[in-house]
């Protein structure tokens, strides 16, 4: 799916301001696993490489999906006005759960170690 338009909807552009935040997120991930990944490795052993590899997985959704639901909410509402056709949050919902989950996870891997 295309923008039909490079114009933004609405002057406060909180749809845009919304997906700039979730793209931040995604480069938080990425970097916290990369950060992982190249400190931890000699100490923690070879779980942490499951566990940035899975962390770098969850930045490459959750910035994937927050383009595509950018690009829909726009097309909603310069073809309709409103949000008729923009996506749920059910995916958005389960990314950040995941992305919790495996936060909690590697506190206990660090604490336990």
């Amino acid at each position: 799916m295309r923008l039909s338009s490079a114009e933004v909807f609405d002057p406060g552009v909180q749809a845009e301001r919304t997906a700039l935040a979730w793209e931040r997120t995604a480069l938080a991930i990425a970097a916290g696993a990369a950060t992982l990944g190249r400190m931890g490795a000699e100490q923690l052993g070879p779980g942490l490489a499951v566990l940035a590899f899975s962390s770098l997985a969850a930045a490459s959704l959750v910035a994937g999906t927050a383009r595509r639901r950018y690009v829909r909410m726009h097309c909603s509402l310069v073809a309709h006005g409103d949000l008729t056709g923009a996506p749920g949050g059910v995916r958005i919902a389960v990314l950040a759960f995941s992305t919790t989950v495996v936060g909690l996870l590697a506190a206990v891997f660090v604490v336990l170690r």
